[in-house]
């Protein structure tokens, strides 16, 4: 990384070199960062004015665009770095950095409409204890998800940027930020237009929390993903057991019904009727090409299983 940086720095000033260095080292971009809870109304204030010139010659302030200070610190990063081709890199590194999504949240509701690439994402609300006799305040932590590396690096900064503040803080950035880092420049109209939405659904996961509170968000996001991981096991039944306890195991089911359908045969013939969230947008033999997968050797121990897969939004 280092040499590359070295070599993609030739001919430029040596302060200009210096400040690529610190950019491309800097806590804000290729470190992650442990973003806070809470944070003080001092420190969004904290940030000194910045004004940069976008690709067709417009001076932006981004001290008014209404910024987190997390935010307003990687767009400031961002606009500073000279070289279209090393924000590209950065934006794909910080893909390779974000959390992986848990799978169970990849359901139709935080699926992002209108990107190129599948885009999840959510939050999850915290209600912090006032300081110094403040009112408490919600804060929220956003966690998202691409097949798109470029995108993916886009939900990654966005969801660094975000989280740890409160839906008021959220609901004031404005998208013309996207503009002041000159990270439209590496962005087709399509990506720009993914991007406005991926900021447009978060801000109003951010304001569905703030209306219903944190209890309510909490149970309604339990009830979202509610699955399936434990059944009732069958004395004298091993096949019967085997085939819920792997579904179950890898799975992870909204619903899982199974019943033992056979006549002459004993534990040969089932009906499997499963809801899974991975399901969604897989085709019908698809899905039995997994759960055939899962259950392995078993099939060879059974003459026929009737099955059928569903994702919840078929139910």
């Amino acid at each position: 990384m280092r040499a590359q940086s070295h070599r993609s720095c030739n001919g430029m000033t040596i302060n200009t070199l210096v400040l690529c260095s610190l950019l491309i080292y800097s806590t804000a971009l290729t470190v992650p960062v442990k973003i806070p809870h809470g944070l003080s109304k001092s420190s969004s204030n904290a940030s000194p004015r910045c004004m940069v010139t976008t690709n067709n010659d417009n001076d932006i302030d981004i001290e008014n665009l209404g910024l987190t200070p997390q935010l307003a610190t990687m767009t400031k990063a961002f606009s500073s770095i000279p070289d279209e081709k090393m924000r590209y890199k950065q934006l794909l590194y910080m893909a390779n950095q974000l959390k992986p999504m848990d799978p169970r949240l990849m359901v139709p509701e935080n699926k992002v409409p209108g990107c190129l690439s599948t885009v999840f994402v959510d939050c999850v609300a915290t209600e912090k204890k006032g300081e110094d006799g403040a009112a408490d305040e919600i804060v929220l932590d956003y966690i998202g998800e691409s097949d798109g590396l470029l995108t993916k690096g886009l939900v990654a900064l966005l969801v660094r940027g975000l989280s740890g503040c409160t839906p008021e803080q959220i609901e004031k950035v404005n998208p013309e930020f996207i503009n002041a880092a000159k990270i439209s420049q590496s962005l087709t109209p399509g990506r720009n237009n993914g991007f406005l939405n991926m900021l447009k659904v978060m801000k109003q996961k951010a304001a569905a929390v703030n209306s219903v509170g944190v209890d309510e968000a909490i149970v309604d996001e339990e009830q979202e993903v509610e699955i399936i991981t434990s059944f009732e096991q069958i004395e004298d039944k091993p096949m019967y057991n085997e085939i819920m306890n792997r579904l179950i195991n890898v799975l992870k089911p909204n619903k899982i019904e199974l019943v033992d359908i056979s006549q002459k045969s004993y534990e040969s013939h089932f009906n499997l009727i499963i809801v899974v969230a991975a399901f969604e947008n897989l085709p019908i033999e698809k899905r039995k090409q997994i759960i055939f997968l899962v259950l392995g050797d078993i099939m060879e121990k059974i003459q026929d299983l009737e099955i059928k897969a569903m994702s919840p939004d078929e139910v």
